[in-house]
């Protein structure tokens, strides 16, 4: 997991020499859920908590970018390292859409737990001045969570995500 997270960190600040880059830091709420399914029956808890990371934007063109972000999502039961690899799209000047896969390293698992997490992310950013970004965004949990699960049970977290930015 270590070699994970150092890649991805690696990834985020290796587009330092890209010409045309932002760098930039972002905080806010996470309603994360856990969707645990057996023989047919689901139940969903959620949990409110927060998330601060950075991110930078490396632009391909006028209207698009990649934008590698690292993030530490805090909740009431533990925590994630949350690595989102979003595609950003320019519709206008201020407004953004983004889509992409992102990774996760759970912080803090029982025995019996997996501490890799994946899924796929989707929302908008709003640039309300030329440093300052509100967003929303959705990110489904594709991993399974329980080590070693029975046939027909599952738990997978997601989660939505609202904040505010700072671009440098």
């Amino acid at each position: 997991m270590k070699k994970l997270f150092l890649c991805a960190a690696v990834a985020v600040f290796a587009f330092a020499n890209v010409n045309a880059q932002t760098f930039g830091a972002k905080a806010g709420v996470d309603l994360a859920s856990n969707k645990v399914e057996f023989e047919g029956v689901s139940v969903t808890a959620s949990e409110t908590g927060f998330y601060v990371g950075v991110f930078a934007q490396i632009e391909i063109s006028e209207e698009f970018a990649f934008q590698p972000e690292v993030m530490y999502v805090s909740i009431k039961d533990g925590g994630e390292i949350h690595i989102p690899l979003m595609a950003n799209y320019s519709v206008s000047e201020e407004f953004s859409i983004l889509a992409g896969p992102a990774l996760g390293i759970l912080t803090d698992t029982a025995d019996g737990f997996s501490s890799f997490n994946y899924g796929i992310e989707a929302g908008a950013a709003y640039d309300i001045t030329e440093e300052f970004l509100i967003e929303a965004r959705y990110s489904l949990g594709l991993a399974e969570l329980i080590e070693d699960a029975p046939d027909g049970f599952s738990s997978k977290l997601s989660g939505f995500y609202i904040g505010v930015g700072y671009k440098f």
